[in-house]
């Protein structure tokens, strides 16, 4: 990306693709972007864009629109980005005084009134935790599934049953999935939770990683190497 810097040292413009461009009254044709050089451009007051700013983990957190600076020493505009954490519990969503004002609430509403759906019901903003609870259930759901053939075979057949392995191994799935959830609710705030998420490595003397030391909790499922030959 590049800026047009007006005399100012202010901003006018964020140029994302090369274009036909129109400076001081002289019109350039957009191969500039690609064939000049950054000094010749920064003659004409344009000036390299690097997006160097510290962005947000998507799933933990909101990430704002970027914010440029001009560098006038470094010949350059660097960007800059606001960082929100999302919300880890369930939010009931309210209206606000501004939304009153502007006429979007229904007649007779007063500030920080429930917002309700068309059936009457609150409506809500599923927290972080209540998402990754509902992950932990479908990753369950999915890893037992594989042996749901099983359960067909001996619904039809009598003689057939569950292997012990399959049953010892689905009732441990379902110990991960309570403990995951567990662990999830006593997360009391972002540093915590996230901690769920991230796995912790063995380093050799060079810093390198040579093995995982523990595996994230979130994606700790016990090992299925007893039942494979059972999988369909």
């Amino acid at each position: 990306m590049w800026a047009l810097i007006n005399s100012d040292n202010s901003i006018a413009e964020i140029i994302r693709f090369p274009r036909n461009i129109t400076i001081n009254d002289v019109q350039h044709s957009r191969k500039i972007f690609t064939s000049w050089s950054w000094a010749d451009l920064n003659a004409i007051g344009i000036y390299e864009v690097i997006d160097n700013g510290q962005k947000g983990q998507d799933f933990f957190e909101y990430t704002s629109q970027p914010t440029y600076t001009f560098n006038a020493d470094d010949n350059n505009v660097t960007t800059s980005y606001t960082i929100t954490e999302k919300a880890l519990d369930d939010v009931n969503e309210v209206w606000s005084q501004e939304e009153i004002d502007d006429g979007q609430a229904p007649d007779g509403t007063s500030a920080n009134d429930p917002k309700l759906d068309i059936d009457g019901n609150q409506m809500v903003t599923v927290g972080l935790k209540t998402q990754a609870k509902e992950q932990a259930k479908r990753t369950a759901n999915s890893l037992i599934s594989r042996f749901n053939w099983l359960v067909e075979r001996s619904i039809y057949d009598s003689s057939k049953a569950i292997p012990s392995a399959v049953s010892t191994y689905v009732a441990a799935i379902r110990t991960d999935c309570g403990d995951i959830e567990t662990a999830i609710d006593g997360a009391s705030d972002m540093t915590a939770f996230k901690a769920l998420y991230q796995d912790t490595y063995n380093y050799d003397s060079d810093g390198e990683i040579t093995s995982v030391n523990t595996v994230a909790r979130v994606n700790r499922w016990t090992d299925d190497d007893t039942v494979k030959t059972y999988i369909r």
